[in-house]
């Protein structure tokens, strides 16, 4: 399924997610762009909390690499050591951004 219309909006001319969509249409469009996110990692790599937030702040211009991070992980899209030392893509996610 091809979603990336829909996170359009959300998006500036670079792809970067500009603005956190509000939690109308009950955070569809939250976990839309979750997964656009998520397609920016690597499956089977081990990240930094370091790395992922520079990805992170890569792929978006509202400064808040944390409520990304956070929410991707509650999502079960990443995940993480206990202590946070190293995070992982759980699954490749379909590339929201072809077909």
């Amino acid at each position: 399924m091809n979603y990336f219309v829909e996170i359009q909006r959300y998006l500036d001319e670079q792809g970067r997610v500009k603005e956190w969509p509000s939690k109308r249409n009950k955070g569809k469009f939250q976990r839309l762009v979750l997964e656009y996110l998520a397609t920016k990692f690597e499956v089977g790599i081990i990240y930094t909390e370091k790395q992922v937030n520079a990805i992170l702040n890569d792929h978006h211009t509202f400064g808040d690499h944390a409520l990304l991070r956070r929410e991707m992980f509650e999502k079960g899209l990443i995940n993480r050591e206990r202590d946070g030392s190293a995070y992982w893509c759980n699954q490749q996610v379909e590339d929201v951004a072809q077909n």
